[in-house]
């Protein structure tokens, strides 16, 4: 394959570094500013992109996080691959975090309660509806029955509370994000803006001086006298 890698990476290293990327989660978050820096649009729409993809990671519906913040971005006009990007706001280091977070404040919210206690169930749960959908999936072809007692116990429990409880915390740290890269970009936009400017004034500067040296070696040269040979006349 054209895109295979060459030296394939043995499976603990990529669970290895799912958890801990290669140069450290310092080196990734300096990654994805400095892509999100780049985006080439203005600075308004990049930062609410960011705000739509941090919204979403605060969100249960996991396998459709890209979907969710672009068609975000889209309603608020924000520039969907920094959306995108901002996505990684949810990573290994922060889901426990922000599940634990919208769980409690969702049955909260519910007139439920939540402990550290039902983490374990947690998980339980999206593992037993991801194993019914994938088992149903397959049940379309065969003859085995679909199974639906996963997704039923999961909905309620979980994907509700979930979605009730993130959606606070989740806008109010896109707001936080949103207030700290409008700054950002623009200083570095204005930065590059700069460079570019002075760049491009002596590189006009030097093409100044170019055409001038090229127009004063004519006028020298024409001053110098030709010392030329006139031709003999043939004897008559």
């Amino acid at each position: 394959m054209v895109f295979k890698r060459r030296d394939p990476r043995p499976l603990h290293r990529v669970l290895t570094e799912v958890f801990w990327p290669r140069g450290g989660w310092t080196r990734a978050a300096y990654y994805i500013t400095h892509r999100i820096r780049r985006l080439p649009d203005t600075p308004h729409r990049i930062a609410r992109g960011v705000l739509a993809g941090v919204l979403t990671s605060f969100t249960p519906l996991f396998g459709f996080h890209f979907l969710t913040a672009a068609a975000i971005a889209w309603v608020i006009r924000g520039n969907i691959l920094a959306a995108l990007i901002a996505t990684f706001f949810g990573n290994p280091l922060t889901f426990p975090v922000i599940a634990y977070v919208a769980m409690w404040l969702g049955k909260w919210m519910l007139g439920g309660q939540y402990s550290v206690e039902h983490q374990d169930t947690l998980l339980e749960a999206f593992m037993a509806a991801g194993y019914d959908i994938q088992h149903n999936a397959v049940a379309i072809f065969t003859d085995d029955p679909t199974r639906w007692g996963g997704l039923a116990r999961f909905f309620p429990d979980v994907f509700l509370p979930y979605l009730v409880g993130g959606l606070i915390p989740g806008l109010i740290a896109g707001l936080i994000c949103h207030r700290l890269t409008l700054p950002l970009i623009l200083a570095y936009q204005n930065r590059r803006r700069t460079r570019l400017k002075e760049r491009f004034e002596k590189l006009k500067a030097r093409l100044a001086q170019k055409a001038e040296d090229a127009e004063a070696r004519p006028a020298s040269e024409g001053t110098a006298p030709l010392h030329r040979k006139s031709p003999e006349t043939p004897p008559l």
